[in-house]
């Protein structure tokens, strides 16, 4: 009696063909899958993989050879440090493992792919600090060596802080760039430090940039205080999808409604509780992991394969991957440079395979990418003004009560306002730098003071 072939052999046999990058030997194929397909059976489904081109086959008769679709024999591969650039032009993060095996599976055409729901074993099986997901120990405490900012213990926040400017527009440039966004570097940087949009642009995504830049320094001024809780996710989601949601009630809350992906053949999950059960699991899960490398890539992994929200789900989880950062004072990861089509291949890995490994090799590499560039800058700053920092919430206080109550920059007025709120002694040099913070006021910074478009734009008239 013939054996019954499983319905997913085809992806088996392809699979281990993928794990031989210089071929294997018909015979090999014939004893690994001896129990599952008779040799014939075994020869029809490899010569039909072959036919699809998600294998090729070299040599014949007993010469014949199978290899992975994606190898590249004999070819020409020039590397650029730290990207690859391969012969066909294609510009990668380096692979390790079992990555490219994974990553032929998801560029296969989406007819090939088996539709698959949420797993919910990938998050009740995961224990914190007992299992990771950055397996290799010695990695990531290179990780931590590669982050570390000062020898020091400092304020949650500080270093960014220090770089904020910065963070600001690499970050908020990168992440909607991953998101298909068209704004370049330069014209995010002109929005977020002059408030200017850039010509031709859709609205859409002059507003997906300005909501990054308002949920990072949400992040930054409240360092102490973000956790991993519904109050810190909520509000990021709401400040990340303001105004890009068509229904507006949907923003800052967990979705009610079934949605869809494209481009994949994941169908994530669609009963209300389950979702904010499920969610509340991954906060709690995502609390109580020590390592802030494992805690940031846990959020990068299980957020978007939960999709608690309608929409915004991969912008939350990228910025969200940087709480743990900036409350310990490492440097934060900007995704700058990151290759979009990396970054989508390795959320897909997870979503249809239930595999990080793809995406960990683009956490990792994007994180080394962003504290070369962080530090680079870092090292060019002067050392920030301890009075200002010692002051800092009382200027925002200062600068957003003279701009709500229209009043001008007179050195009496702002000195009345520093009286109630600095000691006698530093009542001079803190209304100084209240009147030259007011000087230099403009739209790109006025959320560094929690104040509205409106606000500024009404007080900028009056004291024209």
């Amino acid at each position: 009696m013939p054996k019954k072939l499983a319905p997913d052999l085809l992806d088996q046999i392809e699979a281990e063909v993928g794990k031989h990058p210089d071929g294997v030997a018909v015979a090999r194929m014939v004893q690994l899958f001896e129990q599952q397909a008779s040799r014939r059976s075994l020869t029809r489904l490899l010569n039909r993989l072959v036919r699809r081109k998600r294998i090729r086959v070299e040599g014949e008769k007993r010469g014949t050879r199978y290899f992975p679709a994606t190898s590249i024999q004999g070819a020409l591969h020039a590397t650029l440090e730290p990207l690859i650039l391969k012969a066909e032009g294609e510009v990668y993060v380096p692979l390790t493992g079992e990555s490219p095996m994974l990553r032929a599976w998801v560029r296969r055409p989406i007819t090939e792919r088996r539709p698959v729901s949420y797993d919910r074993a990938l998050l009740d099986n995961y224990e914190p600090n007992r299992m990771f997901y950055l397996t290799d120990t010695d990695w990531r405490v290179r990780l931590r060596e590669i982050g570390r900012t000062s020898p020091a213990a400092r304020p949650a926040g500080t270093y960014a802080r220090d770089i904020l400017n910065r963070l600001l527009i690499d970050l908020s440039w990168a992440s909607s760039h991953l998101e298909g966004n068209t704004y370049s570097r330069l014209d995010t940087q002109n929005l977020i430090e002059h408030g200017r949009e850039a010509e031709g642009k859709d609205r859409l995504e002059t507003q997906m940039i300005l909501n990054h830049k308002q949920a990072i320094e949400f992040l930054v001024d409240n360092a102490s205080e973000i956790g991993f809780n519904m109050f810190t996710f909520m509000n990021l989601h709401a400040m990340l999808s303001e105004n890009l949601l068509g229904n507006p009630a949907e923003s800052g809350r967990l979705r009610q409604r079934i949605v869809e992906i494209g481009g994949t053949v994941y169908l994530p999950l669609q009963v209300p509780q389950q979702i904010e059960d499920l969610f509340r699991l991954i906060l709690e899960k995502a609390s109580a992991i020590d390592d802030p490398f494992e805690q940031s890539f846990f959020l990068m992994v299980h957020i978007p394969y939960l999709q608690p929200f309608v929409d915004v789900n991969k912008r939350v989880s990228r910025l969200a991957a940087n709480i743990p950062f900036i409350r310990a004072n490492l440097c934060p990861l900007s995704f700058i440079d990151v290759p979009e089509r990396a970054y989508v291949e390795g959320t897909l890995t997870i979503y249809e395979h239930g595999r990080v490994d793809l995406l960990r090799d683009v956490f990792t590499w994007a994180y080394e990418r962003s504290c070369q560039r962080f530090k680079a800058v870092a090292s060019t700053l002067p050392e920030p003004d301890p009075f200002r920092q010692k002051y800092r919430a009382e200027l925002a206080e200062a600068v957003a009560q003279i701009v709500r109550e229209g009043k001008p920059n007179k050195f009496g007025d702002v000195k009345n306002i520093a009286a109630t709120l600095v000691a006698t002694e530093h009542q001079q040099r803190f209304a100084s730098m209240v009147s030259d913070e007011l000087r230099h006021l403009h739209e790109g910074s006025i959320a560094r003071y929690k104040l509205r478009l409106a606000e500024f734009r009404a007080w900028r008239e009056r004291q024209r």
